[in-house]
């Protein structure tokens, strides 16, 4: 809906132009400059129009599309409100509301402020319409506005609260489950940021140092493994410095990260029988977890949608079956009684 005007170019003078000899009133000046899409002069022209009339819903309706145009938002929605106010039955009021509350992201609102202009005007294909869109435009956004939501708040404690009892039982003290759990936590989150980020993630070994023990200029937390899943000749290599690595830096766990995308060997997504696969062909990375009393494997797939990454919930695996590395430290579980 536009200003309320007549059809025909802005008038070169703004003086007599026919029969009557009259003056083009301040309304009909500003709806030819906003047809001329001239809206910062409409608006002025509507302004000085108000001053004169100060109860014409019409003036009021006409500045508010005019600031519309020109994104002053918070005018053109006041202007909206002053009209339905001066003329509640008037759909034209409503109609400006939502047309605002679009343009700010509004859309729940939005759509609520055309449905009462279609109860005064029933038979508004234009309002129907834009209905119709807006509702679709509403759903889409709150989607968005879940995922968004969905990607910003990741919380993997909670997801893990059995292995952290599984900790608890293995491990001697509760202070050190609670540390090797917030090493897992730690690492997995990151990982899965820096997924939804980019698509992608580091092949990285993520190594819990001894504090006491470990000589930290001479052994990081972190170790590059991009190389290590070329060939079975890498990945065996590899293997190797990775359980000294474990074992001279006094590393009391570890969490191998690597994305699937990367694997020649070992494909553990191709096995058969018990070690058949039951995850889909979803793209994503693997978490294994390794310590001397525990081992677990995740998977955690990935999905886009509405152009944003998503990773979904980790997937455990049987880390005997698929495990991305052999076991990392000596079995100590063997030893117990």
């Amino acid at each position: 809906m536009a200003a309320e005007a007549t059809t025909g170019p802005p008038p070169p003078v703004l003086g007599a132009e026919g029969g009557d000899g009259e003056k083009p009133s301040l309304k009909d000046q500003g709806n030819e400059f906003f047809k001329a899409e001239n809206y910062l002069k409409a608006a002025a022209l509507y302004t000085q129009a108000i001053k004169s009339e100060p109860s014409n819903a019409a003036l009021y309706s006409n500045r508010s599309a005019a600031f519309l145009h020109l994104v002053k938002l918070s005018k053109a929605l006041a202007d909206a409100e002053t009209t339905i106010t001066l003329k509640p039955q008037w759909e034209k009021g409503y109609f400006r509301k939502g047309c605002v509350l679009e343009a700010m992201g509004r859309y729940d609102d939005a759509v609520a402020a055309l449905q009462i202009a279609l109860q005064h005007n029933p038979q508004s294909t234009e309002v129907s319409r834009k209905i119709k869109r807006l509702m679709q435009v509403a759903k889409e956004h709150t989607r968005t506005q879940e995922l968004e939501s969905i990607r910003s708040n990741i919380d993997m404690r909670k997801y893990l609260d059995p292995f952290k009892n599984e900790l608890c039982e293995k491990i001697g003290t509760a202070e050190e489950a609670q540390e090797i759990f917030s090493f897992v936590v730690d690492t997995m989150e990151a990982a899965i940021k820096g997924w939804q980020n980019s698509a992608k993630v580091d092949p990285r070994g993520h190594f819990l140092l001894d504090k006491e023990k470990t000589q930290t200029d001479k052994y990081a937390p972190v170790v590059n493994i991009d190389k290590a899943f070329e060939s079975p000749h890498t990945h065996g290599s590899c293997f190797s410095f990775l359980r000294q690595y474990a074992d001279d830096s006094f590393s009391r766990a570890a969490c191998i990260v690597v994305p699937k995308s990367i694997i020649s060997y070992p494909q553990v997504w191709k096995g058969q029988g018990s070690r058949k696969w039951k995850h889909g062909h979803s793209d994503g990375f693997f978490v294994q977890f390794e310590s001397p009393v525990l081992r677990k494997l995740w998977f955690i797939p990935s999905s886009t949608e509405k152009g944003l990454i998503l990773c979904k919930d980790p997937e455990p695996l049987d880390a005997s079956a698929h495990e991305v590395l052999p076991r990392l430290f000596k079995d100590r579980t063997k030893n117990d009684g």
